[in-house]
């Protein structure tokens, strides 16, 4: 089995979700559960954040032409159903049930035409950033999927690798670096340190940091918030390891 994942970094107006996440920078979207078939899409999303943009997000899945993650710039005449599961005053579950047209295209569908149809998919949406993980059988063409996929997206959204490895391998396999982070995340973690982003008070600020490094304020946003989590996560994880047994005598 392989395992790969990308980023699509939408443009402003190109996908309601990801405008509405970028003006609640705070806010998630996480895929709970999402499932293909060649004529249909169905997902559940969790989302969190404040009240409002908990709101927009609603607003967005419910009342837009999101179509469940239709990559179509036009208006593709699917039919979507939207349900609100659940919602608490920092959290909202949805349900969504797409059904494609001709004039459809997916992530998902496109993955099942060049990767094969037993795809497992997992999404995570903050911003502009919508990451995808797929893990697949390794038998498709992942170069063909990835051309497919960069017609269907046009000039809506930038296109991401951050990992590709076989599910088995060992962290700092294929795309990683020995610290587990891909190597934009390294790389943009050397570049706040060596500038002083991380010094108290900060040397330089984010978007100083991503004009220097030449990258969208979002994308370097995106990037450090990753390597973090990961890094404080491994930190954790690791303090849990049981100590050495003691020597015997």
């Amino acid at each position: 089995m392989r395992e790969l994942v990308f980023a699509l970094e939408y443009e402003p107006g190109c996908n309601r979700v990801a405008d509405a996440l970028a003006d609640h920078p705070d806010a998630r979207v996480r895929s709970l559960s999402l499932h293909a078939t060649a004529e249909q899409l169905w997902r559940v999303d969790h989302a969190t954040g404040i009240p409002d943009a908990l709101d927009a997000i609603e607003d967005a899945f419910l009342t837009s032409d999101y179509y469940a993650d239709c990559l179509a710039t036009e208006d593709c005449g699917a039919t979507q159903t939207t349900r609100v599961l659940d919602r608490t005053d920092d959290t909202l579950v949805l349900y969504s049930d797409w059904e494609r047209t001709p004039s459809c295209a997916s992530v998902p569908h496109i993955a099942r035409d060049h990767l094969g149809k037993s795809v497992l998919f997992e999404t995570r949406h903050e911003g502009r950033h919508y990451t995808w993980r797929l893990i697949h059988s390794g038998e498709g063409d992942v170069a063909a999927f990835f051309d497919a996929l960069e017609v269907a997206v046009g000039d809506c959204a930038r296109m991401e690798m951050l990992r590709t490895a076989d599910t088995t391998a060992s962290v700092g396999g294929s795309g990683e670096t020995q610290s587990g982070l891909s190597p934009e995340q390294e790389a943009a973690l050397r570049a706040a340190v060596e500038h002083g982003y991380y010094e108290s008070p900060r040397e330089v600020d984010v978007g100083e940091l991503a004009e220097h490094l030449d990258v969208p304020r979002s994308t370097l946003t995106y990037r450090l918030r990753r390597a973090e989590e990961h890094l404080a996560k491994q930190h954790v994880a690791d303090e849990r390891l049981p100590e050495d047994p003691p020597a015997t005598r």
